[in-house]
């Protein structure tokens, strides 16, 4: 297991129902991984991507489970503009950042104040990020 100033890995949970259909859209298991490092966060989640400084994350809570319409997939709320890149609807974590983040949007109009994930063991994520924090 990783100390808290290493890098950490987490890949994400991908439930079978929604597999095919994420795949067309070039969401696989192989092109899926959030990373933290004393330094940055960075999810790639298929061809979208959110990096950030580590210092720009708030703070983290678990979240879940989601109905399949809104988490799966790469979703924007439209009450708050969070950011969703989900493959599962049991369990995520959402990220709250101070400046929100680009990564929805190829040319980077939209800034999203959250990011909520769906990745394999998401209380040691929100214990590393909120320790972190």
């Amino acid at each position: 297991m990783s100390h808290y100033g290493e890098t950490e890995q987490y890949a994400f949970v991908f439930d079978d129902r929604y597999r095919r259909l994420l795949g067309v859209l070039g969401i696989r298991p192989r092109t899926c991984l959030l990373t933290v490092t004393p330094q940055v966060l960075r999810v790639r989640f298929g061809p979208w991507f959110v990096v950030t400084p580590r210092g720009n994350v708030a703070g983290a809570e678990l979240s879940g489970p989601y109905a399949p319409l809104k988490a799966v997939g790469v979703r924007m709320s439209l009450a708050d503009r969070g950011l969703t890149f989900g493959t599962s609807t049991e369990q995520g974590v959402c990220i709250r950042f101070h400046r929100p983040v680009r990564g929805s949007d190829p040319v980077g109009l939209l800034a999203h104040p959250a990011l909520t994930v769906t990745v394999e063991n998401p209380a040691r994520l929100v214990e590393r990020l909120n320790r972190d924090a």
